[in-house]
């Protein structure tokens, strides 16, 4: 029987895995069919829509996305990571919330496309619509500016959180010793693009929310790359390193050290 432990490994497992595809496919894209790229999220899943089992692999994704959210908001909650308390633990803790947040937006997306709801939506437009509407429904609410500029202040904290990684390489830390060799340069030109993708995500919802900018500003993954299109020797230094990350993923999908779920079955219990 398989014990609720080896279960939330197995998701979180899974979690990386679609992390992988997503960040692996944002950046063959970006560099091989701007077109695509252009359309943003909706561009990103519906060329993966287009691959052999693509709905399947978008299924996958979903449950994936869901998952990584998941572990990811057991950090602000629960402190799996063991991060601490105090002020630098808290602030690693409000990067996790906003990498949850963000990756239960893509989960949301990667849903539309595998139930055919956002099916041909990348022909035109900007492809974070499923997020700026969101946003649009946030900043109707009170205080709902303040809450949009916050999260993006979290998404500011992760972009720091990453390129700390980037230039310390402290991920290696949480990774198994029998992981391939390169893992750590591998991981440093990951975390150096994601941290640059974090802070024009973590911009636009600062915009949005504390700038009057309005929801449509908002951006997912897909639209915060294709934002760097006209930039171009930093696109393609930025779509480079999100392959690298996507490969990344993939190792940390296979030797990461997962902390274990708790005796009662809901608090884990980090493991080192």
């Amino acid at each position: 029987m398989v014990d609720k432990s080896e279960k939330f490994n197995w998701l979180v497992r899974v979690g990386y895995f679609s992390r992988a595809i997503l960040y692996s496919v944002v950046g063959l894209i970006a560099l091989t069919s701007a077109g695509k790229i252009a359309n943003g999220t909706n561009g990103v899943f519906l060329a993966i829509e287009d691959f052999p089992a693509g709905t399947a692999i978008l299924w996958i994704m979903v449950v994936g996305l869901t998952a990584y959210g998941l572990f990811r908001l057991c950090s602000p909650l629960f402190d799996i990571e063991n991060e601490g308390s105090d002020a630098k633990g808290w602030g690693k803790r409000l990067g996790h919330l906003g990498s949850a947040i963000g990756h239960f937006a893509l989960a949301f997306s990667a849903y539309k496309f595998a139930s055919s709801e956002g099916s041909g939506s990348g022909d035109g437009g900007s492809g974070g619509g499923g997020a700026q509407e969101a946003a649009s429904g946030v900043l109707s609410m009170e205080f709902g500016g303040i809450i949009l500029g916050l999260l993006g202040i979290a998404f500011f904290i992760a972009a720091f959180a990453q390129g700390k990684k980037a230039v310390t390489g402290e991920f290696m830390n949480r990774i198994s010793a029998q992981a391939p060799d390169h893992t750590r340069t591998i991981g440093a030109i990951g975390y150096a693009a994601r941290a640059v993708v974090f802070v024009v995500i973590g911009w636009s919802l600062f915009q949005a929310g504390f700038m009057s900018a309005g929801g449509e500003q908002v951006k997912t993954l897909g639209d915060a790359v294709a934002s760097l299109a006209d930039d171009g020797f930093i696109f393609t230094l930025v779509a480079i390193g999100l392959i690298a990350f996507g490969i990344l993923s993939l190792i940390l999908a296979r030797y990461r050290i997962i902390p274990e779920m708790g005796p009662d079955g809901k608090v884990p219990h980090f493991r080192a």
